[in-house]
């Protein structure tokens, strides 16, 4: 009779925890409902700011204001980037770690319409959404503060300003300059077409541009007295394009020549052309790129010029976590889905007519994806993170379904209600798995055994960057 009694009471404390559990989670889904409006405003500045990598002063200056205003302590001009920053309230562990972007893309400037109206033409555009991304990461956090206080809870919340995730890997310096070593749990998310929350992986990357230098003369009246940087370039690209009959199938090997010369009857001088090599594997794109690098070198020798090359950018690949991907999704099929009012059915039957394929149906925006190891094939300086510490992230319907990432549809729904609906959406579920890790230790403590058996004790991070500095005028004249 003492043995049922004890299991009474022990259902009833479970049922009890569970409970509050609820309650919490309400009550951040209820304080992000009732800042909505505001949140909506701030994204729509940022979406009309439309600033490029390393160069988003006012975007990252609103985000910061607001959460200054919001009791957080903001550092700023963190990693010698003069727009990248860390936000933090609270103390104590856990440190749960949010990320943040608000950089935009050239040449996908779009108005909230339906169809191609550019606002600027070449002008910029958020056509990834980061507009969205920064914003509901920010709102999560101040989800989060307000949580923390009336809960009396210790712990810490961490919100990290990450500029120039379109190629200029501004968390890989953060990370190189040691931000993130005390914190316990990464979250992010990325506004998608669908709504997704897997332990998802995606390609390491490491990028450079190789310049060729040779003489220039006369093409016609002097040829032998020039050396051509243009056929250091393109041997090099022989050399390269014969070497990927015997790379791995998964990598991915891509060029552009950036500067061939100037006149046909001048033999060039200066030469350059930028290469990109992908991999599954960190440890496989080192070894390609090294190879890659030989076929420069070689190259020089036999057309008598000179090389050299400067790495733009290098990224390691997701590192997923399934017990984090596992609480997120739970936590995502209880928010649900984004549901279209008349006007963005509407909406979204005129976007999906200009796109000249099959699109899914409108309903797969209001559904959960189900839950499974995921592959994403591109890269995503979050990758970095991954390899420091446990990290997830998810996906809400932010774009009409079908569309493609980095196009003008995309900007089109970042800027409506569309996208607005599924950024709210965002940030309820990482607030909701906020909650979950700072109640939940065993939680926090299972994510970081399984991100030690994946990615080894004897782990040493080397940024694939090396010791350059972050290249802030990567943007810079576009």
């Amino acid at each position: 009779m003492k043995k049922l009694s004890l299991l009474f009471i022990a259902f009833g404390v479970l049922s009890h925890a569970s409970a509050q559990f609820e309650k919490d989670k309400q009550a951040v889904g209820a304080s992000l409902e009732r800042k909505y409006a505001n949140y909506c405003q701030i994204a729509r500045d940022i979406w009309g700011f439309a600033e490029l990598g390393y160069l988003e002063t006012k975007s990252s200056a609103l985000l910061q204001q607001t959460l200054k205003s919001e009791g957080f302590t903001v550092e700023n001009g963190v990693a010698e980037i003069p727009t990248a920053f860390v936000a933090t309230f609270g103390s104590g562990k856990p440190v749960i770690g949010i990320i943040a972007e608000y950089d935009a893309l050239p040449g996908l400037s779009q108005d909230s319409v339906p169809y191609r109206k550019p606002l600027k033409e070449g002008g910029n555009g958020h056509g990834c959404g980061h507009n969205l991304f920064g914003t509901a990461s920010m709102a999560s956090a101040i989800a989060l503060k307000d949580w923390l206080i009336q809960s009396k809870r210790s712990g810490t919340v961490k919100l990290f300003g990450t500029p120039a995730e379109e190629g200029g890997g501004g968390k890989v310096y953060m990370a190189r300059a040691g931000l993130f070593d005390d914190v316990d749990i990464a979250l992010h998310w990325h506004p998608a077409d669908r709504n997704i929350a897997n332990p998802e992986s995606c390609l390491a990357v490491k990028q450079a541009n190789f310049r060729f230098y040779g003489k220039s003369s006369h093409a016609a009246g002097s040829p032998d007295k020039g050396r051509s940087a243009l056929d250091g370039v393109e041997a090099m690209n022989m050399m390269v394009n014969m070497m990927r009959e015997h790379a791995p199938q998964e990598s991915r090997i891509h060029y552009v020549i950036k500067n061939g010369g100037l006149a046909a009857n001048v033999v060039p001088d200066f030469a350059e052309v930028e290469y990109m090599v992908r991999d599954i594997d960190v440890k496989r794109v080192e070894e390609l790129w090294n190879r890659v690098v030989k076929c420069a070198e070689g190259a020089a020798v036999g057309t008598e010029t000179t090389m050299k090359y400067e790495i733009v950018t290098g990224l390691y690949n997701l590192l997923p976590n399934e017990t984090l991907a596992k609480a997120m999704h739970a936590n995502l099929t209880k928010v649900g889905g984004v549901v279209y009012n008349d006007y963005e059915k509407d909406f979204a039957q005129k976007i999906q007519e200009t796109f000249g394929y099959q699109a899914p149906p409108l309903d797969m925006a209001k559904a959960v994806q189900p839950f499974k190891l995921s592959f994403f094939p591109a890269s995503t300086d979050v990758g970095d993170v991954s390899w420091l510490i446990p990290t997830t992230g998810l996906g809400t319907a932010t774009w009409v379904p079908g569309t493609a990432a980095h196009t003008w549809q995309t900007t089109a729904a970042d800027g409506m209600t569309i996208g607005l609906k599924g950024m709210l959406n965002a940030a309820k579920t990482i607030a909701m798995m906020g909650v979950d890790l700072f109640s939940n230790p065993k939680l926090v403590e299972q994510a970081k055994i399984e991100f030690i058996k994946q990615r080894g004790k004897d782990f040493q991070y080397k940024p694939l960057v090396g010791d350059r500095k972050p290249p802030l005028d990567y943007r810079k004249g576009i």
